[in-house]
């Protein structure tokens, strides 16, 4: 484990907390405080990523770091799912946030890198930028699909939809952005490299869990709510590719390939 002694790993550290704060004070049914330090806790991230930005002077996508640090802002995302798409478990999000940070804080290492020739392109901010938000709304579905094996029924909360509803509406959010980043990366790599494709770890793995999520959707398109564990075994299984694909691919040495600068 690495502490980051400097101003960027306070920022980072600082909004750990304020999440934790967050989730605490929501479990105690205290969730209009919760919100207010769940707000505050996104502001201190997006200070954070500005920082960085500043810092590299290149938007802050480039390695693991950087991910993880991007992944921390998803209070926007927890609020347009309760607002647009009755998708709850805030509490969820906001544990979410820690998880996602704690990478960021305590393993990564935080050098600036310079931004190597292959990213040099108007592709690199929207590209990795869709599979950013891609993944935390996956990861917003894999909650809903886990609490519909841990507990049965929905929500209390007669706003909200059920689980297993939730983690659908997640999905069809989720998916377009997954396909978008597959097709953008695509184009890029026709550009890069002179191919559409290349069959690089991190293409193979990311084409494994748009595979993944569209048989999902075409297995509850078929049956509907018929098979609700099928359902949310299926969102699982994305979210363990997913995990592969931006973990395991970028890690370990064995799947070398073009995009091994992420790591």
């Amino acid at each position: 484990m690495e502490f980051k002694a400097n101003l960027q790993g306070y920022l980072i550290y600082a909004a750990m907390l304020l999440y934790l704060l967050a989730f605490g004070l929501t479990l105690a049914r205290r969730k209009k405080t919760g919100h207010i330090f769940y707000l505050l806790g996104f502001l201190v991230v997006l200070i954070a990523f500005l920082y960085r930005w500043n810092h590299v002077d290149h938007i802050p996508l480039q390695n693991m770091f950087e991910i993880f640090l991007s992944l921390g802002m998803i209070y926007p995302v927890s609020l347009f799912c309760r607002k647009a798409l009755r998708v709850g478990a805030e509490a969820a999000d906001m544990l979410l946030g820690v998880i996602v940070l704690f990478p960021a804080g305590f393993i990564f290492n935080a050098d600036p890198q310079h931004l190597p020739p292959a990213l040099q392109s108007w592709l690199f901010a929207p590209h990795v930028a869709v599979y950013v938000l891609s993944y935390i709304l996956m990861a917003k579905a894999a909650v809903q699909a886990a609490a519909q094996f841990l507990k049965s029924g929905g929500p209390a909360n007669p706003e909200l939809v059920d689980y297993e509803r939730a983690a659908y509406r997640m999905v069809c959010l989720g998916f377009p952005l997954l396909t978008l980043g597959l097709i953008l990366g695509s184009y890029w790599g026709k550009l890069a490299w002179g191919d559409f494709w290349g069959w690089d770890p991190k293409e193979l793995w990311s084409l494994v869990t748009w595979l993944i999520y569209l048989i999902y959707l075409h297995f509850r398109s078929m049956y509907g709510r018929k098979f609700p564990r099928i359902n949310s075994l299926l969102v699982l299984l994305g979210l363990l590719a997913i995990l592969i694909t931006l973990l395991w691919v970028n890690l370990a040495r064995i799947f070398a390939g073009l995009h091994s600068y992420a790591a």
